[in-house]
């Protein structure tokens, strides 16, 4: 699955939003059914991630911790306790919970994007959305794309937090 652009949508007056057409057929060409919604680490957005990629990405951090050290537990358990669980409706709706909304700042307008394996949702009104000049954009991709090793430091660089 890869799911690609930006789609504008608002919720309901119970937090309710329909996923955008074209990544519910992807999900259903998937045969993907359940999708987990999270706050992302970084960014104040939540992702939604359809279920076999929540799972490839449990097992992947898992791989990396040991249960049997107390701060990889307390993070595992950080990780785990702020997701939920995402069904849609027959209609194509799901509820973003009021606590999800608060975190990501979500009013009523908001915006779909499509990250390749997961789905942000950004509020339409949020300031916070990580933005790159077209010109700055052209240079970053040419450093990372033209040399293996200096694109990675380079972008980590010029998009630390403000």
């Amino acid at each position: 699955m890869r799911f690609l652009g930006t789609i504008e949508a608002k919720t309901d007056a119970k937090g309710r939003a329909f996923l955008p057409a074209a990544f519910r057929k992807m999900l259903q060409s998937a045969g993907e059914e359940r999708m987990m919604l999270r706050k992302d680490v970084f960014q104040p957005c939540l992702v939604l991630y359809p279920e076999s990629v929540w799972n490839e990405q449990m097992d992947e951090l898992q791989a990396h911790l040991n249960k049997w050290n107390k701060a990889h537990r307390e993070l595992f358990r950080r990780f785990v306790a702020e997701v939920e669980p995402i069904t849609l409706d027959g209609n194509g709706r799901f509820l973003i919970s009021k606590r999800f909304q608060q975190m990501a700042g979500i009013r009523q307008d908001i915006r779909f994007i499509g990250m390749d394996d997961t789905i942000e949702i950004w509020s339409n009104d949020s300031n916070d959305m990580p933005t790159i000049t077209a010109e700055d954009f052209g240079r970053e991709l040419e450093m990372v794309m033209g040399d293996e090793n200096s694109g990675n430091q380079s972008l980590q660089a010029s998009h630390s937090p403000k």
